[in-house]
């Protein structure tokens, strides 16, 4: 072991940060290999920007730039040569709008469209202006939408949030608001009708306003009420129901929970609504507290209302039920006629009190819908010895689950836009939602984007995404899904990375993205983390993921690095301290909770799984047996008392088990009558395997995919009875990781 090896096993031990002999270790700015693809995000097309269409109903309230160009595109350009000129300009035109959203965030999509229509023909020949005029033009017009444009910053998810609030509610409410109406002009009627049978609706003064002034010589008013009042008024109503029915009309139209949707009585003095927007737990419960008596007034009132217009209202039945009608006999459809109450906190600032809090709305019946956001999901690896956190959005998405009452959805800023039916399914329940959202502006990540680092998050499992309904079903595997967490069967997602040798040699690699890959974006980690030479590479280095799936405290010798580029995109190996790898272990074992919560290598399946395999394994024994005994000549003494078998195959009348059996170790092959019919293998290649007429899965070709793929079915198959053999293709890359991995199966 050469010197600087030596100095990085100790770093790794003890986190003591060596000075090597053939390279700087000195602050640079690092990012993780897999994130060089990726600089300027103007100029791909993804789910950023976002607009928050005006007018929208359920997820539509949110459609990203790119979904809206491409209806744009599929309603004017034609397919084929036809309409490249105008799919060409409009997306040309996409990429001006990116650009101009990074620098006026929040402006509206018209506004931004027209900025950057202007921009792009400034900037154009005057030869090539017209066409591009005219493709401008048509889009433009194709335009049907508008609303404020967001960027994935530090803002969006309570504006992403706030928004679809907004429009569920104004779908919830409607209703209640007509609701209301209605009533309001039902009991105003039968006021009106029993006012007019009283002497003073009878009055010359009543007919001489109703009539006008313009007619006071051509009418006699005081000849016509006396001609009026000879007539016998109809009964009145007694004063008990009149004062009953004013005093539920004065309740509805004094009430401040709902907007009306027409204000018929010009004279009712309207105090200004309540807000259903808080920051704080404490605040909307405070309010939610100070309001009950008033909600019970208004449910009081509306049940009093719709007995009193059918005239079902009987003082002897109901009198006493509505003297004894309290805040305790609200229940949740009650609860559901109000607007909810949406808290947007941020998860640094959140106190144990105020978690006591969120959990006391999380494990109620109010309508409290809680969005926690979390900038920093590393402030805790920084943390000194003896130093105390406040309780993050991580850790309340994880033990809301436990409450197996509210709604709760884990999310990043990068995948919030395609957790929007989720959202809109939270906020329309009735009871209590959680949506905890990582937003990727995270302090002192340089160079960096939030829609970036968000992503990451998801992809190293420090902040995975999953969403969990208990109304959905009386099934937790209808209830709960982490189905939208990238490759979510694996442990940590696998991708191939393109590059240049020192040779300026095209090659590739497989890289997987681990915590510690996004724990290394940090610029607060510089000291866990030593830069090594080229020239310092050596055998006794492995990825950091394959140090993980070593026993903890096993091969003390190898020493983990990530890979990682410079400030000038040059890939570099890093040696990261054990610190790293510990907390890289905790997310691990928590995301492993969370598959078996999804499904995913579940414990007690496999249990049960092997138990099944036992008993098949046992029973096809016994067949066997039976068949061997059968085909033995006459006068061969019984297996009690005949000798051990000889060691050479037992010819059988199962044509496939003897396939099985004299297979070829370096040859692939499949125990085919094992076979579950899952369907894994042959959905991978439908042409290096197929199912038999059992529909049972065999190789149909073996050189129609590469070993790469034969290693990857065996993985994945639930019963273990694909064996990839040998690879055929000794030129295939990444050989000797393939046949490491193809070892327990064959």
């Amino acid at each position: 072991m050469n010197g600087n090896l030596s100095k990085l096993t100790s770093f790794h031990v003890t986190g003591i940060k060596p000075a090597l002999e053939a390279e700087d270790a000195g602050e640079r700015s690092f990012r993780p290999a897999l994130f060089a693809g990726y600089g300027d995000l103007t100029k791909l097309r993804y789910d950023y920007p976002v607009v928050l269409v005006e007018s929208a109903a359920g997820s539509k309230f949110a459609q990203s730039l790119s979904d809206i160009v491409d209806g744009i595109l599929r309603e004017i350009a034609p397919q084929g040569a036809a309409g490249e000129r105008l799919r060409k300009h409009v997306l040309k035109l996409e990429e001006e709008l990116r650009g101009l959203v990074s620098q006026k965030n929040g402006a509206s999509l018209l506004d931004l469209w027209d900025a950057a229509e202007k921009s792009l023909l400034t900037r154009t020949e005057k030869a090539a202006r017209d066409l591009l005029r005219d493709s401008l033009g048509r889009a433009r017009n194709a335009l049907h939408v508008d609303g404020e444009v967001l960027d994935c910053d530090e803002a969006t998810p309570t504006r992403f949030i706030t928004r679809g609030w907004n429009v569920v509610q104004a779908a919830k409410i409607h209703a209640v608001k007509k609701r209301i109406e209605h009533l309001v002009l039902k009991l105003s009627d039968i006021l009106r009708a029993d006012y007019m049978k009283t002497e003073e609706a009878r009055s010359a003064e009543i007919f001489r306003a109703s009539v006008g002034t313009a007619y006071d010589e051509a009418f006699d008013f005081s000849a016509m009420s006396g001609i009026l009042a000879k007539e016998r008024a109809g009964d009145l109503l007694p004063d008990s129901r009149r004062q009953r029915v004013q005093a539920a009309l004065t309740i509805l139209q004094a009430q401040r929970f709902h907007a009306p949707l027409h204000d018929f009585e010009q004279t009712v003095v309207r105090q200004p609504l309540y807000d259903f927007v808080f920051d704080s737990c404490a605040a909307a419960l405070e309010a939610f507290r100070g309001r009950l008596p008033e909600m019970v007034e208004v449910i009081k009132a509306m049940s009093i209302a719709e007995l009193e217009i059918q005239n079902l209202y009987r003082e002897s039945r109901h009198e006493p039920f509505f003297e004894r009608f309290d805040e305790g006999a609200l229940g949740p459809d009650d609860l559901a006629l109000f607007p909810s109450y949406l808290i947007c906190l941020r998860g640094e600032r959140i106190d144990p009190a105020e978690a006591g809090r969120i959990f006391e709305l999380l494990n109620s019946d109010l309508p409290a819908k809680i969005l926690v956001q979390t900038d920093d999901l590393l402030r805790n690896l920084s943390l000194s010895a003896g130093q105390t956190s406040s309780v993050g959005g991580l850790e309340l998405g994880t033990m809301a689950l436990g409450l197996n009452k509210a709604f709760v959805l884990q999310a990043t800023n990068a995948s919030l836009y395609k957790q929007r039916e989720q959202i809109v399914n939270g906020l329309r329940r009735d009871g209590p939602a959680l949506f905890s959202v990582f937003s990727g502006a995270m302090p002192r990540v340089a160079g960096v984007t939030p829609y970036l680092l968000a992503g990451a998050a998801e992809e190293s499992r420090a902040f995975p995404v999953f969403a969990y309904d208990p109304a959905a079903s009386p099934d937790w595997a209808l209830r709960f899904r982490i189905d939208d967490n990238p490759q979510a069967e694996a442990d940590w997602p696998v991708h191939r990375m393109m590059y240049e040798d020192r040779d300026f040699q095209g090659t590739s690699e497989t890289v997987a993205f681990t915590f510690v890959d996004f724990a290394l974006c940090d610029g607060r980690h510089g000291a866990d983390r030593v830069p090594v030479a080229r020239s310092d590479w050596h055998d006794d280095m492995i990825p950091v993921v394959e140090h993980l799936d070593l026993a903890e405290g096993h091969a003390p010798d190898k020493i983990p690095y990530v890979l990682m580029v410079d400030e000038n995109d040059r890939l570099q190996r890093v040696v990261v301290d054990d610190k790293l790898i510990r907390a890289a272990r905790r997310c691990g074992a928590m995301w492993h909770s969370l598959q078996e919560l999804g499904g995913i290598n579940n414990s007690h399946a496999r249990q049960l799984l092997d138990r099944e395999r036992e008993v098949w394994e046992q029973e096809k024994g016994e067949q066997l047996a039976k068949l061997a005994k059968r085909a033995e000549p006459a006068g061969v003494a019984s297996p009690a008392a005949a000798a051990p078998p000889p060691a050479a195959p037992v010819e059988t009348t199962i044509e496939v088990e003897e396939a099985a059996a004299e297979a070829p170790s370096d040859e692939p092959y499949i125990e085919t009558p094992r076979c579950t019919t899952c369907n894994e293998c042959t959905e991978l290649n439908s042409k290096l395997f197929a199912y038999d007429e059992n529909m049972q899965a065999y190789i149909a070709d073996p050189d129609a995919g590469p070993y790469r793929q034969l290693v990857e079915a065996a993985e994945s198959c639930q019963v273990s009875i694909i064996h990839p053999g040998k690879p055929r293709n000794p030129n295939e890359p990444n050989l000797d990781e393939l046949l490491e991995r193809a070892a327990p199966f064959n």
